[in-house]
């Protein structure tokens, strides 16, 4: 389960004519550039869906790119070696400010992907061109007419300065993705769909086989891209509308085919890394006081109900199922922001984005599910949350969900009415060291008047419940001890109330015995 991307994941001035919004200008750059564009063919907003409908009735083929001496079997300082020319960036200079790289195969990417771009409903596939790349001392520059696919792309805007196009979008590997906003280092992914997660025989990992870029007008603040999805157990269509800024929003339309029955698939699959904080810390003979891309899964039931669960590096592989009925969101959410909070020169863990996943429609029963996977180092994802849905996608049908992505600083962004969010400070033995001491501090919203607390365990026998103010960021710390007996784990429920309204988050923790 656990997947090494540390890097791997972290640039065409002369063809940007191929930026012009014109199926003229398109064809005629295609024409002066045969080498990268293939003949064009009409597009329409249902292709990749007819597509990936067709495919599913037919049997899985395995694709595998044959590579040329000296670029098979790299490393990862080799893969490094190969790198996008930035002044080839494709529609670089054109009004609407958006420009996109490629991705060189190799290394892990391996499988087949091909790219188009998209202008007035004609499609032209990108060939292979070695000129885009250079090819450092630690490979070799393929010889001859060599037909290569591309691993996948990045797009580009200028997000935190006018005069420079960032990077703030990658789509590269298997079917995963990940973006940044405004001030972002990249983080946390996303992927197109999760199969067989945590299960005995092991995960599937549906890939995206072909992407159709859609030109930008010329003053779009958007970027349409279609994506056709494929494994041996479905088929999918996909279609995101990423608009950059402050927080990098991303609607996603999907309709997936499955070729047998789904019993275990994930919508919506978010993938993270948390090694450490204040609350494992000792496990770690480290430096810094926190190692995570993110530290807590957030979810609004549809009820209406927000809840933290603050994120475990368990010894034991750990699987949290949180049921509800058409949910009003959840996502891996990064709430540590101050550089002394990691302490890491280099990672800079405190920019790193949270991610937001809104439903769009009634997405009807399921659960949110969490996996915490053991970890011992800060480059394996060992962490993954996505939608279950209760009434499972079956062979030869289909099944849509519409969602919206936030990648942002944290959720919710603007909500003046939001509860108080809890922050978990420590833990530990108690005074006469008999009984497990948690402390949590809220902070936010509105904590006035007589506030009280409902403290639950699933296991064990809750004490001691405190709450005083907090002078030092305004809000309300609460501690409590707990005596968990002869439990093997225990599920704790903490909420602050004003009588009988809950005017904070519900603080979660799962407590396993080590």
């Amino acid at each position: 389960m656990s997947v090494t991307r540390r890097g791997v994941l972290n640039t065409l001035q002369g063809l940007a004519v191929l930026g012009l919004a014109s199926k003229t200008g398109l064809l005629e750059a295609a024409a002066q550039s045969t080498e990268l564009f293939a003949k064009g063919e009409s597009f329409s907003d249902d292709y990749v869906l007819e597509l990936a409908r067709a495919r599913a009735k037919k049997p899985f083929v395995e694709e595998k790119i044959t590579l040329p001496p000296g670029l098979e079997n790299l490393t990862y300082d080799q893969y490094r070696d190969i790198r996008f020319i930035p002044d080839k960036s494709i529609w670089k200079g054109q009004p609407h400010g958006f420009s996109f790289d490629l991705f060189h195969s190799g290394f892990y990417y391996t499988s087949p992907v091909d790219i188009f771009v998209v202008t007035d409903g004609e499609q032209a596939k990108l060939n292979y061109v070695p000129d885009l790349f250079t090819f450092g001392p630690l490979v070799q520059r393929p010889k001859g007419d060599v037909d290569l696919h591309y691993a996948g792309f990045r797009l580009r805007y200028p997000i935190n300065s006018k005069d420079y196009n960032d990077e703030f979008c990658v789509f590269q590997g298997a079917s995963y993705f990940r973006a940044i906003g405004k001030g972002h280092l990249y983080g946390l992914s996303a992927r197109g769909l999760a199969i067989a997660t945590g299960q005995p025989n092991g995960e599937e990992f549906p890939f995206f086989r072909s992407f159709w870029i859609r030109t930008p007008t010329p003053d779009a603040v958007s970027v349409v891209v279609w994506a056709l999805l494929d494994s041996p157990s479905a088929t999918g269509a996909y279609r995101f509308t990423i608009k950059p800024g402050a927080a990098t929003q991303m609607d996603v339309e999907m309709t997936i085919f499955p070729r047998r029955d789904l019993e275990h698939v994930g919508i919506a699959p978010l993938t993270s890394m948390f090694l450490f904080d204040a609350m494992n810390h000792s496990a770690f003979d480290d430096y810094r006081p926190a190692v995570c891309d993110s530290d807590g899964l957030m979810m609004l039931t549809g009820a209406g109900e927000y809840l933290w669960r603050p994120l475990a590096n368990p010894k034991t592989l750990q699987v949290s199922a949180f049921v509800d009925n058409s949910p009003g969101g959840f996502g891996l959410i990064q709430r540590k922001r101050r550089y002394g909070d990691f302490l890491d020169l280099e990672a800079k863990y405190e920019k790193r984005p949270s991610l937001w996943v809104e439903p769009i429609g009634d997405w009807g029963q399921g659960a949110v599910e969490l996996y915490e996977i053991p970890s011992q180092r800060e480059i394996n994802d060992n962490i993954a949350a996505f939608w279950q849905p209760k009434q499972r996608p079956a062979k030869d049908g289909s099944a849509s969900f519409v969602y919206r992505l936030y990648w942002c600083d944290e959720w919710p962004t603007d909500r003046k009415d939001f509860k108080a969010m809890a922050r978990f400070s420590g833990g530990g033995l108690n005074f006469d060291q008999k009984q497990r001491l948690y402390v949590i501090d809220f902070e936010g919203g509105s904590l006035t008047g007589n506030i009280v607390a409902d403290v639950t365990a699933s296991q064990g026998t809750i004490s001691n419940v405190v709450t005083q103010p907090n002078p030092q960021n305004g809000g309300v710390r609460l501690s409590f001890e707990v005596d968990v007996g002869s439990a093997e784990m225990s599920e704790f429920r903490a909420v602050l109330k004003r009588g009988q309204d809950k005017v904070s988050e519900t603080w979660l923790y799962r407590w396993t015995k080590s």
